[in-house]
């Protein structure tokens, strides 16, 4: 099963980053006999201004035109497309930062709203992140079928949250794909040992596609270092930075032989809501 992560380095021209994502998918050899599953980065049509920017280009699902341009490159190239992240309109005004997975024939196989927004201070030109000022958060998590097995999906910050990991995990996920757009400070402080951490954690492949470099002549900066990691914690392949692709060929039966021996499923005693609820009323006597 082959596998490609792009690695961009997206502004605020939507024609401009458009151009750039169906550039490299040209680049892409012809896979004659199997499909490809290609992952953008989170924001990729749009970012390195304020979120609020996202809002000027936000339309619900039916009339996005984003999405109906990256279902297209998904058609035209012949490749099971998670496309990154774009703004969707939500109910209450503000947007969904949502990913779709498109089939070889530009249709949905699915979606998830980025659950975890990022409200934080950082040390670096930006200094402080609000997202929920613009954005929405989600109400679900989500696991697609794909000819490659089934998918998990998360978004750049959502992968501080073990818990969202470890329910992909026992939704059935085999493969997890990570859009992301990683502040350089805090990508070269901790992207790494969370991306393989999840990994090791749920025993699935992480596909982590994301953003590089200094956006909008200094706008933001991201990290980059997009990587692909196995069930045991190696990493295939990443591009630490620059823009451009990633392969590698993920082997399912390396998966199910990591699971096989180790079963960390079945072992988990934390898994049932009445040993849960035994272990806090005991650590309440206790106290």
């Amino acid at each position: 099963m082959q596998v490609s992560l792009l690695q961009c380095q997206s502004s605020r021209s939507v024609i401009e980053n458009l151009a750039f994502i169906e550039s490299q998918l040209k680049l892409l050899p012809q896979q004659d006999d199997n499909q490809q599953l290609v992952v953008l980065p989170e924001c990729c049509l749009l970012f390195g201004g304020q979120e609020s920017q996202q809002l000027e280009y936000a339309t619900d699902e039916l009339h996005s035109q984003l999405k109906l341009d990256l279902a297209a490159l998904a058609l035209k190239y012949s490749v099971v497309l998670v496309a990154g992240s774009i703004p969707i309109l939500a109910e209450d005004g503000r947007i969904y930062n949502r990913c779709y997975v498109f089939d070889t024939d530009a249709s949905v196989l699915g979606c998830y709203d980025k659950l975890h927004l990022f409200d934080v201070e950082v040390s670096d030109g930006t200094k402080q992140y609000r997202e929920s000022d613009a954005f929405c958060p989600g109400k679900h998590i989500t696991v697609v079928d794909t000819p490659f097995g089934k998918l998990g999906l998360a978004i750049c910050y959502d992968i501080r949250f073990a818990d969202l990991f470890r329910a992909l995990r026992e939704a059935g996920a085999e493969i997890i794909a990570l859009p992301a757009a990683f502040t350089k400070v805090t990508g070269e402080a901790h992207w790494q040992v969370l991306l393989q951490a999840r990994a090791i954690e749920t025993q699935c492949f992480v596909l982590a596609a994301a953003q590089w470099g200094v956006h909008n002549n200094g706008g933001r900066e991201t990290w980059g270092q997009s990587m692909i990691v196995s069930p045991w914690g190696d990493i295939l392949a990443q591009k630490p930075t620059g823009t451009g692709w990633v392969n590698a060929e993920l082997n399912m039966c390396d998966l199910h032989a990591v699971r096989q021996k180790m079963p960390i499923i079945d072992h988990n005693r934390f898994k049932s809501p009445q040993l849960n609820q035994s272990c806090l009323a005991s650590k309440a006597q206790v106290d």
